[in-house]
């Protein structure tokens, strides 16, 4: 061990250490039952316990000795955030941070009692920036995957009330899409619709702008085929983004999926004014991508309660809708039916297949 500069606070120091190798080592068992249990990834499971058992060993007798439970203040601090957890997604987000925040404080204090340790923390802190990066962006991953019933979002008075009815409702998949406002009102609305879907364990997208989605900690970003390439988009937004083109026929199909698009959007179905200009692509452009897309889709554009059978006839399983729900006098109800339908038509399919 190497020499404390000032020995009457030794004993501080050792508490400083044991308390921040006790919280890194707890934050990493919290994430490690859910990368055991929750996504069964043997490799991010092992690399926690692995981190958990260095740790370990730092965590020597005279830490523990200098323990005093009793007299420390900061055991009746609290936050009402602490209180409660909504989604895994805010569990595992909440214990990363408690995680890093404790490796640097291991990083600096450590210093003080052997090199070897400060660098030990420091170097275990990146190995946890990446690994929150990896599971986080598997988590979004499976939600895409198991999402059948996507909201894009038009202007409204009660934006906010609309969408949380058709969250209640079971909607997993929010855009936020709003070409009427200036950047700093659809950079707040997306900011508040982004806690509102994560409250619920949904995901949140943003229409177009890659800077709104960036600046709003957003799921990802939807893109037109006049918007920025992918490729360009993947490099701001980095790896673990979820990225979304739209296209209207197999052309458009294939170069999306080539670009790296993590889904694509099949339409317009009909003939819809959000898209005034856009010929309607019809149920065959529906069937071809039931036939041929290697990745999630989902049929849009004048799909409603009305035609949402039909449309699922032709292949569909997911769909996305604007003004079905955006317009709806209970979107909550709205929502439900659209998950019912969607979800026996995935079972039929399955069935069939």
């Amino acid at each position: 061990m190497a020499s404390v500069p000032y020995p009457q606070a030794q004993p501080a120091l050792y508490r400083i250490l044991d308390a921040n190798l006790d919280r890194a080592r707890e934050g990493l068992r919290i994430i490690e039952e859910w990368c055991r249990f929750g996504v069964r990834h043997t490799q991010w499971s092992n690399e926690c316990k692995e981190m958990r058992q260095e740790l370990g060993k730092w965590h020597l007798p005279e830490m523990r000795a200098a323990r005093d439970t009793p007299g420390d203040p900061g055991t009746e601090l609290t936050h009402p955030h602490e209180q409660t957890r909504a989604t895994i997604s805010q569990l595992l987000q909440a214990n990363f941070g408690r995680v890093q925040e404790a490796l640097r404080v291991v990083e600096e204090y450590g210093k003080l009692y052997h090199p070897q340790m400060g660098e030990t923390g420091k170097q275990m802190r990146y190995r946890v920036y990446t690994l929150e990066s990896n599971l986080l962006s598997y988590q979004r991953q499976q939600l895409l995957q198991q999402a059948q019933l996507y909201l894009v979002t038009s202007p409204s008075d009660d934006l906010l009330g609309t969408v949380e009815a058709a969250l209640q409702g079971g909607l997993s998949l929010v855009q936020y899409r709003d070409k009427s406002i200036s950047d700093g009102d659809r950079l707040e609305l997306a900011r508040q619709l982004g806690q509102l879907c994560h409250r619920y364990g949904a995901l949140f997208l943003v229409n177009d702008r890659v800077d709104i989605a960036l600046a709003a900690d957003a799921d990802g970003v939807h893109l037109g085929q006049e918007d920025l390439p992918i490729e360009v988009a993947r490099q701001l937004l980095g790896p673990h983004k979820i990225i979304g083109r739209s296209t209207t026929n197999p052309e458009e199909m294939a170069a999306a999926i080539a670009e790296g698009a993590d889904y694509i959007g099949v339409g317009p179905v009909y003939t819809t004014p959000t898209k005034p200009n856009k010929e309607a692509a019809g149920l065959e452009y529906v069937r071809y991508a039931s036939e041929h897309a290697s990745i999630p889709w989902f049929a849009i554009g004048g799909v409603d309660t009305n035609n949402v059978q039909e449309v699922a006839a032709a292949g569909a399983e997911r769909v996305a809708v604007v003004r079905a729900i955006m317009q709806a006098e209970q979107p909550t109800l709205v929502t439900q039916y659209f998950v019912s339908q969607l979800h026996q038509a995935r079972m039929m399919h399955q069935m069939q297949s």
